[in-house]
Formats: C-alpha cells, structure tokens, sequence
C-alpha cells in the first residue's frame, strides 16, 4: 500500500504564504505525475499544480506567479509555496500521486488526506 501525509496548512492573511508538504511511502517503486489540487465549499474539485517525474510544471491560470510547485525525489515529497494568498485560495488542498507500485509494477493514483488552507484577516 502507498500512504500519502500532507502538511502545512492552516489561517493566513490575505498576502501572507504557506508551504504545504506531501510526503509518500510505501509500496513504491516509482512515482510519475504528482500534483495538487483543492475544493472549495459548494465547488468542484481543480488541478492547481502538476509536476511530471521529468520536473516539467504545469500551473492553474488563477495561480500562476504565485505559488510554486516542487518535488524532493529522494524523499518522495511534494511541495507547494504559495505566496501572495487571496481569499478565493480558502480550500481542502489534495495532493495526488501517481505510482507504479513495486509489488506489481502497475501505475495507479493515490491521494492525500487533505488540509486546509484558509485565507482570512
């Protein structure tokens, strides 16, 4: 089995920053795509950062300049820095990981619990 523990979240101001963490173990033979994505009250859920195995990103337009996504491959860890935060950022943020598992070498999609980030004065 593959576990995913997210970090970091919690009340900022508006403007303020926030680093969130997604640390992944076990059965793990390779971790391709990892991506965060969040939902807000009465929304669906939306892609807010991609970073495929090659380092190669992808942002969500309402994001772009302000938050930056990474990995820390040794570790498993995925990271997010999102700085500049704005009310419309209050939401449950997911990370998904997509992982060829070492017991049977077939790719599959895993999520994180998910933790709130909340933008308020």
């Amino acid at each position: 089995q593959v576990q995913l523990v997210e970090s970091g979240g919690g009340l900022v101001q508006p403007g303020g920053s926030l680093r969130l963490s997604c640390a992944a173990s076990g059965t793990i033979f390779k971790i391709n795509a990892m991506g965060w994505y969040r939902q807000a009250p009465g929304k669906q859920r939306e892609l807010v950062a991609l970073i495929t195995s090659s380092g190669t990103t992808n942002y969500a337009d309402s994001v772009k300049g302000r938050f930056t996504i990474s990995r820390e491959y040794a570790k498993n860890t995925l990271y997010l820095q999102m700085n500049s935060l704005k009310h419309e950022d209050t939401a449950v943020y997911y990370c998904k990981n997509t992982v060829v598992v070492s017991t049977t070498r077939f790719e599959r999609d895993y999520w994180g619990q998910g933790t709130q980030v909340t933008v308020s004065s």
